[in-house]
Order: structure tokens, then sequence, then C-alpha cells
């Protein structure tokens, strides 16, 4: 039955008392926070790094670079063009000979339909050698997971946390034998779609968080080891580790609804970012051993029409000197996605399992468990389909 719309115009109606309450607070919260954000500029350096000298930890950001070209904590591009051919010209200065790769996953979760519990997982990746004789490489990797991979019957991970598990492993894996194959690759950029700070797995118990932590701290030490540059691209971030730092050097009430992207994004122009910061969250980055302090920020705007996206960065990247000329690489691919990286996009289409996917790989498993004389049943439903396809 299709929703009723009167009856959701109704009770919206009823609690329009809420959603204003709940607006007009928010905005004057934001409005405190941005009063202090001015002092993001050139005459308010000496005193934030003075400030933050009293909070050694947990301060959720600390300033790396210099104020002297910020205002409202934003760095002005000054990138405009008259056309889009303007703009891929630039793209070519910047990017032609820079390799560029991305990894993204998908899976077919267990379900009903299987007597047994069987998952697949598969992973797709893109590298563009951004030539003009227009080379790339696409490809996929797959994993079938068993009863036993799946620790059925055992207390502790739901099933489905234990594929969300093997996708992010192999995805990772992945980008750290990327990065040992190219050692000292300077130009060369790794992005990982998300986040280096696996603060979503706070929720999970120590077992299951231990496993993302030891993921992601293989792959920051990889991109150390082997000085391949890496950057974590967020695209819709509710981080508030700016947001901590102005609260707690300025003495801000406490709030849950404001956070960084949405401080900043009055003040951004297409290509602004804002200065890079030392990420100090606390939390999960306190189990992240020598990595710890090792994760650096910046949000980058863009797209005209959203909040800036967040780039995590290993600090090693800024020691280096590459910030800027990276920062340019993820403007570029930015510009050929239109509005996001395309290397990831592309690496997202290359994984990606459509409904003709799962059917097909449950018309294997049948023809294989008949071959093996393997006890395993399917749904009526499931064997109906896989005939009439």
């Amino acid at each position: 039955m299709p929703l009723k719309l009167s009856q959701i115009h109704e009770i919206l109606n009823s609690k329009r008392d809420e959603f204003s309450a709940f607006n007009q607070e928010t905005w004057k919260q934001l409005q405190n926070y941005r009063t202090v954000l001015a002092n993001l500029n050139a005459a308010g350096e000496a005193e934030i790094r003075q400030q933050s000298i009293r909070y050694p930890i947990n301060l959720g950001a600390r300033l790396l670079e210099p104020l002297e070209q910020a205002t409202y904590g934003v760095i002005p591009s000054r990138l405009s063009w008259q056309s889009k051919e303007q703009s891929l010209a630039w793209v070519r200065q910047r990017l032609t000979g820079i390799t560029t790769f991305a990894v993204d996953g998908s899976q077919i979760y267990p379900g009903k339909d299987l007597s047994i519990p069987i998952a697949l997982v598969q992973i797709g990746w893109f590298e563009n050698l951004h030539l003009p004789t227009g080379e790339y490489e696409k490809d996929i990797a797959l994993d079938v997971m068993t009863p036993s991979d799946l620790q059925v019957g055992n207390s502790g991970d739901p099933v489905d946390r234990r594929v969300n598990m093997r996708r992010f492993q192999m995805e990772t894996e992945r980008l750290i034998d990327y990065i040992k194959a190219h050692p000292k690759a300077k130009d060369c950029l790794v992005f990982l779609d998300g986040s280096l700070i696996a603060t979503f797995a706070e929720a999970f118990e120590a077992k299951s968080r231990q496993f993302y932590v030891e993921c992601l701290l293989d792959l920051l030490a990889t991109s150390q080891k082997y000085e391949v540059p890496l950057v974590a691209y967020i695209d819709t971030s509710y981080a508030q580790d700016l947001s901590v730092m102005l609260r707690t050097l300025y003495d801000l009430p406490a709030s849950q609804s404001i956070h960084d992207a949405q401080l900043l994004n009055k003040y951004m122009e297409w290509g602004d970012r804002t200065p890079l910061f030392l990420c100090q969250r606390s939390g999960i980055l306190g189990e992240y051993e020598d990595q710890a302090d090792q994760i650096a920020f910046t949000y980058l705007k863009t797209n005209r029409d959203s909040y800036p996206a967040r780039l995590e960065i290993p600090l090693w990247v800024y020691q280096a000197g590459l910030l800027d000329r990276v920062i340019d690489w993820v403007r570029g691919e930015v510009i050929i996605g239109s509005g996001y990286p395309y290397v990831i996009e592309t690496a997202d289409q290359t994984a990606v399992l459509q409904a003709a996917d799962r059917q097909a790989f449950f018309k294997i498993l049948q023809d294989w468990a008949e071959q093996e004389d393997l006890n395993l049943h399917f749904s009526r439903k499931m064997v109906s389909k896989v005939r009439r396809r």
C-alpha cells in the first residue's frame, strides 16, 4: 500500500514547533561558534597556539599550518574558470602523469533463501595513470564466506558484521598491496573512501573494534614506510574536531548539532580549504599506538551546493612538503568527477554487485551443490527466480 501523504503532512504540521525550536537553538549555537571562528586568522594565531598548550590531549584539533592566508579558518584557492574546458586544462597541468588509485567493495549478505549461511564479498579497484594515451586498470577480487568464516553459532559479532569486516579487510589490504608495489612514488595518490579514524567501531565490542583499528594502522604505517601519499575522502562528514577545539579554547557550550563542515561552509567557495589540523579526537584514537598523533585533516570545498568534504591525510605527507600538491590532485579528481573524485566513483562502479549478479551467484551455488552432492537447500522462491533467469 502506498504512503498516505496526507497523514505525513498532518504529522509534520503537528510537530512544527519541535522542528522550529531545534532550528532556532541550533542557529543560536552556530552563531556563537562562528564568532570565535573569526580568530582563525593571522592576528589570532599566536593566541590559539598559546592557548592550545594548556590542552596536551583531547583538544579535538591542533593547528599545524600557519594562518597567514586564512580568514574565518579558510584558505582561499582563488581558482575560477570561465568554462569547463578551462578547468579541464588546469586539471591536465596538475594531473598528467600522476597515478591515482582507489578501491571499493560490495557484498551479498547471508539470507533465508539458503539453508546454510553463505556470503559473497567483492572489491573493485581503479587505477588511472592520467596519460594522454588514456591508460587505466579496472579489476575485481572476491571471496565466498563459509559458515566458519561467518562464525555462525558463536556468540559475538552479528553475521552481517562479519561480512562488513571482511569487505573492509579486503579493501585495506588491496590499498596496502598497491602502496608496497609503488615505493616512494611521489607521483601517485591512493584514496581511501572513508575515514582513517574508526569512530564508528566504538560501539562494537573490543575484538571487532581492534580489528578495524589494526586494518587502518597497517594502512597508515604502510603509507608512511613506503612514502606513498594517502588521502581518506569523506564526502559527508559530521566530525566535530574543529568545533571541539573552539569550544575548549573559548569556553563555548557543548553542542551535538554543530559540526565542522556546517560551521565552515558559509565562508568557503569552490576549491577553498581550511588549514591543516592534527586530529586529537578523544575515544578510539587512544588505541592507535604510534599512529595516534599521525592523522591530520582539512576541509575542502568540492561542490558549490554542499558542505565541504573532509580529507584525512597522514602527517608525514605534510612534513614531506607534499600537502599543496596532493590537495591539487584531489581538486583535479573532483573536477573530472563533477563534484566527487572520479577515481573513487569508478572504483565503486567496478565493485558494485547488481541484482543480476546475485542471481548468477545463487545459480552457480545451486549447480555446484548438486554436483558435489551437498545438502544445500534453496527456498522455493529462490529456485523459481534462478530458473526464470
